[in-house]
């Protein structure tokens, strides 16, 4: 005598009970899965589009956005007063490895600039302010390091993620725009395009 299958599929009377369309629950899971990667990749793109100007503001040969930010320990810095300078304007971050790499040759370049006037401002980007500040005191950072919270110098400047540099010259002029990691060489024939300007 055959004993009663008790491992047979729910069908639609008993699922409908259960509030559940078991033959559809798969492709619908299917669907989900196949549809969510696409939606979650626009959204990004979005964002990002978003977040780049059409029409950046701050390219190269055009004047550089004037700012006013805070440095780390609360004094003001605003880009305007430093025209007759050159001014380096290195958007970075304490968690940014091409940063931290390029941070001796922008010490180094500072340092041995100083008599000509150069200016280097660092422009603290998606950081906290204390592992900004614990970064610069570990390095010996002789440039002012400013928090830019809501993001809006970032924007100004067309900002996607550090490092990303700009050489402005003396009269306030992007010279240049370094997005990534520069090398030694590159630094410094940017660096000359701004100082040897006079």
């Amino acid at each position: 005598m055959m004993e009663p299958r008790t491992d047979r599929p729910m069908t639609t009377q008993t699922a409908a009970g259960a509030g559940l369309d078991v033959r559809r629950l798969p492709f619908r899971h299917l669907v989900i899965a196949a549809t969510l990667p696409l939606i979650l990749l626009a959204l990004l793109g979005i964002v990002l589009l978003a977040r780049a100007p059409t029409s950046s503001p701050a390219a190269q040969g055009s004047v550089a956005p004037d700012f006013a930010l805070a440095d780390l320990d609360g004094n003001p810095i605003r880009l305007s007063e430093l025209r007759g300078r050159p001014v380096v304007l290195n958007f970075w971050a304490s968690w940014c490895a091409p940063c931290i790499e390029e941070f001796p040759l922008l010490q180094e370049a500072a340092e041995r600039h100083a008599d000509d006037g150069l200016v280097v401002i660092g422009v603290v980007f998606q950081d906290r302010s204390a592992a900004a500040r614990d970064f610069m005191v570990r390095n010996g950072a002789t440039w002012q390091a400013a928090m830019d919270p809501d993001e809006r110098v970032a924007s100004a400047y067309g900002i996607l993620g550090p490092p990303e540099t700009f050489f402005i010259d003396r009269d306030g002029i992007i010279d240049a725009r370094q997005m990534g990691q520069f090398s030694a060489g590159s630094l410094e024939s940017k660096l000359a395009a701004i100082i040897d300007e006079e």
